[in-house]
Parts: C-alpha cells; sequence; structure tokens
C-alpha cells in the first residue's frame, strides 16, 4: 500500500505517538495516508482508539522489522 507521509515514532512512548500523529494529519488533505513507525507496546491500542475518536480511517496494522506499522487515512473535516 501507498502512503503520502511518514511518521518516526520509534522510541517513543504513550501518549507521544498519538499526538504527533494528530499533529502530522492535522497538516494533511483529507483521504491522504501517513504511515506510523513505532515501537510503544501501548500504540496497538492508542492509534486505533485515537483513529475511532478523530474520524480517521485504519488502513493497516502490522510488524515491520523491530517496530509496528500503522496505515491511517485521513478523515475529512
Amino acid at each position: 500500500m501507498r502512503w503520502d507521509a511518514e511518521l518516526d515514532a520509534r522510541g517513543l512512548l504513550c501518549p507521544l505517538p498519538v499526538l504527533k500523529a494528530r499533529k502530522r494529519l492535522q497538516g494533511m488533505a483529507p483521504g491522504t495516508v501517513l504511515r506510523i513507525l513505532c515501537t510503544d507496546p501501548a500504540a496497538h491500542v492508542d492509534i486505533p482508539h485515537f483513529c475511532d475518536e478523530a474520524g480517521h480511517a485504519l488502513l493497516a496494522s502490522q510488524p515491520v522489522d523491530e517496530a509496528h506499522c500503522f496505515l491511517v487515512r485521513r478523515g475529512g473535516e
């Protein structure tokens, strides 16, 4: 799957991956995709919850190397 921007949140702990994802997504156009790389174990719960609450679509969640990758499509406003 293709993405439009990437956020490297490896090494950051809760709540920083979600806070940085929120800020990055705010600067993106609706419908674009953000790839987020995380090593925080809480991200498995936090990122999907954030997407549900903020109206974004979680397109994929999968391990990548020593991190976890989330693909999030920005919702409309």
